[in-house]
């Protein structure tokens, strides 16, 4: 295993609760030239810790774990503590309903247990760049997600003070969207919603994410994606 913070490689978590398929990931990482294999878990509780200790580039996440905290849920806490760069789930089948679910959490992307482990490399640096990584039935249900039309003038009197495109970003968020969903399907950068996220919470006197999807819910915005 490669210690953490080697110069130029990605750091990776391997967390998986099956030994033999966690310990071919991570010889598969461990194997490929700019990745590092940091550390490896067998639950969704032993992979929050390994983040806060560790702090990598990547997670590598099953998303079916034993016991209180499942992939997701770990996905969620990991994002929320911001201690790893990116996660990609892991799925034997396209549960698109599960990879959805962790999308929502915060994940940038998923990958199936049975792809080949080039796939899954290549998966690993994707959402490493800040990119997304969906398969057809989870571009489907981003597809749903975005479907609703662009803010309309009954939202900007919400919120004068906002842009239409802070508008849009706000809607997206009182939907339950994340800024990795918002960066797909707005074609923008994780980078570019963060600064767009930060510019509304300045506008409206907010402190957190949470109280501007609170207030936007408050006006209406999201309503129907927050519900479905």
């Amino acid at each position: 295993m490669t210690a953490p913070g080697a110069a130029d490689l990605l750091s990776v978590v391997v967390a998986d609760d099956h030994p033999l398929f966690r310990e071919g990931l991570g010889r598969l990482v461990a194997d490929t030239a700019g990745l590092a294999l940091v550390g490896e878990a067998s639950s969704g509780a032993e992979a929050v810790a390994l983040c806060v200790e560790l702090r990598p580039h990547v997670v590598v996440m099953d998303l079916r774990m034993p016991g209180e905290m499942d992939g997701v849920e770990a996905t969620r806490r990991i994002v929320d503590a911001g201690t790893a760069g990116a996660i990609l789930v892991l799925t034997m089948v396209e549960d698109d309903a599960a990879v959805f679910a962790a999308m929502r959490a915060g994940a940038r992307g998923y990958a199936l247990k049975g792809a080949a482990g080039a796939d899954i490399v290549e998966s690993i640096r994707v959402v490493a760049a800040g990119k997304a990584v969906f398969g057809a039935p989870i571009a489907a249900r981003l597809s749903q997600l975005f479907a609703r039309p662009r803010p309309s003038a009954a939202d900007h009197r919400a919120f004068p003070q906002l842009s239409a495109r802070e508008a849009e970003v706000l809607e997206l968020m009182a939907g339950g969207a994340t800024n990795a969903a918002i960066a797909a399907g707005l074609f923008l950068s994780e980078k570019t919603v963060r600064n767009i996220v930060s510019t509304i919470l300045a506008k409206l006197r907010l402190a957190t994410r949470a109280e501007a999807i609170a207030r936007a819910r408050d006006a209406g915005l999201g309503a129907s994606r927050a519900e479905g």
